[in-house]
């Protein structure tokens, strides 16, 4: 059986939203970021990405991982896109092309939005206000115009990034995409972009991970 480590408040959460998607089963073991403990190595810490037993799965100490079939693999994007080719039918790539479309647009994500939509997240929401930098949010915003004026002009089509349907591409970049929401203004400027990511996160599979991470401890 698939395992994926992580909590659901991690990177984890794309996996296991394509593990929903597929209807695939996994054993969940969830480890926290060693960050989020005043003292990762106390005795009854909860397992964590500096726990020796977690550096022996993933020696970069990152989530998420996975086995499968006694294959481990990290990187949660480059994890989705196996999974979509072994398992998820329509939601993998029907061809060759399609392969490398959606290989693209997922280190266009890592590469182009991801650094700059984590600012805005940690900027303008995720972190204590007293410890965000509105110049930095701002910055971030504008770094991000243009990759998603890239992204609306490709979904004003088929409304999806790859074969005209919902892929592991459109699951993978909405992921990322996702951190930028509280920057309304980038999507006001990208109504496909907007649209796109209702339709993505108006999926059951995306719904039932949320009630999950939701029930997590923050």
């Amino acid at each position: 059986m698939l395992t994926i480590y992580g909590v659901y408040r991690s990177r984890a959460s794309r996996a296991i939203w394509l593990a929903y998607e597929i209807g695939l089963p996994f054993r969940h073991v969830p480890v926290i970021q060693a960050y989020r403990l005043a003292d990762p190595a106390a005795p009854g810490a909860p397992l964590n990405t500096r726990s020796p037993e977690f550096l022996r799965i993933n020696p970069n100490g990152r989530i998420p991982s996975i086995e499968d079939d006694g294959l481990v693999l990290h990187e949660s994007l480059a994890i989705n896109l196996y999974l979509a080719k072994k398992y998820g039918g329509a939601l993998g790539p029907a061809d060759l092309a399609e392969d490398g479309r959606m290989t693209m647009w997922a280190l266009w994500a890592a590469t182009e939005v991801e650094p700059h939509a984590l600012q805005v997240l940690f900027h303008r929401a995720a972190r204590p206000p007293a410890e965000r930098d509105p110049a930095v949010a701002r910055a971030a915003v504008e770094a991000l115009r243009a990759p998603f004026a890239v992204l609306n002009q490709e979904l004003a089509g088929s409304g999806f990034l790859v074969g005209g349907r919902f892929t592991v591409a459109d699951l993978n970049v909405a992921e990322v995409v996702r951190y930028a929401l509280p920057a309304p203004e980038l999507f006001e400027a990208a109504p496909a972009v907007r649209a796109w990511l209702e339709t993505c996160h108006a999926r059951p599979a995306f719904k039932r991970m949320m009630e999950e991470r939701e029930r997590e401890p923050a």
